[in-house]
């Protein structure tokens, strides 16, 4: 089983990248994409479904603004639209696809970054999908949890550590949650089982000489209950072409959907 994520940055835009030749090559059976800033009259029928796709969509009600998709080979025995919060619901952030006993998730956290309201938004959805990740993690089912958590978990996930301490994205009680998600409540971050070097970047900025230099941050997650994470065998940062300013994240599990 083959799992892509990619915050998209504009579905749109992205198509005019090639993102979808580039998706018909990858032999995958669910994509999940996050930040797809458009609705779904705005789509055209390769967006909305690429060929041997359905495609399933949660997106916000303002309009050109976050929203996450999921694409799937298989039909899903059910798919869930949002996780209880109004307030994120209504900007996008979460569509679900159950598949017998596993259902993987596009999940879109918001970025803080673009001044104090933002963050507290951002804290507030924290506060609200902590205990969702509980209930999830005991409730007999397997999860893959795609997506852009707007959080580089530790030192190692983002090139200027040091100067983003006081950075939404990098802020102590971000990373604190994120730890909390994975050493209290069990869920595993999949990429990093897989591979444990520096320099793995999934996002740069489109400011200075970023992309060329590297200079990037994790923050593009396959996050995993453990029966399923360690069927991961494979894992990818494509970095070939660019179709955002977020890389795809790919992951080859062990598992038949």
């Amino acid at each position: 089983m083959r799992v892509i994520t990619l915050n998209v940055n504009g579905i749109r835009s992205s198509a005019t990248k090639g993102l979808y030749g580039w998706l018909a090559r990858q032999d995958a059976d669910v994509v999940c994409l996050q930040e797809v800033k458009a609705h779904e009259t705005d789509l055209t029928d390769e967006m909305r479904a690429p060929k041997g796709f359905r495609g399933y969509f949660n997106c916000a009600q303002k309009k050109g603004y976050a929203g996450v998709a999921l694409y799937t080979r298989k039909e899903p025995d059910r798919v869930r639209v949002g996780f209880g919060s109004k307030e994120h619901d209504d900007e996008g952030r979460y569509v679900q696809a159950d598949f017998g006993k596993l259902s993987i998730v596009s999940l879109y956290l918001p970025s803080g970054s673009a001044g104090p309201h933002r963050q507290e938004s951002k804290y507030r959805f924290m506060e609200h999908f902590l205990p969702v990740l509980k209930k999830l993690r005991h409730d007999g089912r397997e999860y893959i949890l795609c997506g852009d958590w707007n959080i580089a978990h530790k030192e190692i996930d983002l090139k200027n550590w040091r100067s983003n301490r006081k950075n939404s994205g990098f802020l102590p009680e971000e990373r604190a949650w994120l730890t909390q998600v994975f050493d209290e409540l069990g869920w595993v971050d999949v990429f990093r089982t897989l591979n444990t070097r520096p320099e793995q970047y999934t996002w740069w900025s489109n400011r200075g000489q970023a992309w060329a230099k590297n200079v990037g941050w994790r923050i593009d997650y396959q996050i995993a209950t453990p029966s399923i994470a360690k069927k991961a065998e494979k894992e990818r940062i494509y970095k070939d072409k660019r179709f955002s300013d977020h890389a795809p994240l790919i992951i080859d599990y062990d598992y038949k959907l």
